[in-house]
């Protein structure tokens, strides 16, 4: 094997590398964070709930079915996950099938 690489063919294989271990020290990092749970005071003040279908919406009228965290502006993460950050609870993971009162939908 004497294959000489150029030096544009070097740094596109240095960048693609490098891309592929800052995405699973990412991947890794979200699974090591805890899952918000219902009673953190966050999750009360912004009255969160693990499965949107619970929600009571005479006491939330914002709340319309159909609602849910995974199709929330705030949700981040991979879509095949069913635990993923969201910008409000920094440091927590939230249900994909959760609500809360401050759901925006995604455009």
């Amino acid at each position: 094997m004497n294959e000489t690489w150029s030096r544009r063919e070097a740094l596109k294989a240095l960048i693609t590398a490098t891309g592929t271990v800052a995405m699973c020290a990412g991947a890794r990092a979200a699974a090591d964070k805890p899952h918000l749970q219902p009673s953190d005071p966050t999750a009360l003040a912004l009255a969160y709930y693990e499965d949107a279908t619970k929600v009571d919406a005479s006491k939330y009228p914002n709340y319309k079915p159909g609602q849910l965290c995974s199709n929330c502006l705030q949700l981040t993460g991979l879509a095949s996950e069913e635990w993923r950050p969201c910008n409000l609870f920094p440091g927590k993971l939230v249900h994909a099938r959760g609500w809360c009162k401050v759901y925006i939908k995604k455009p």
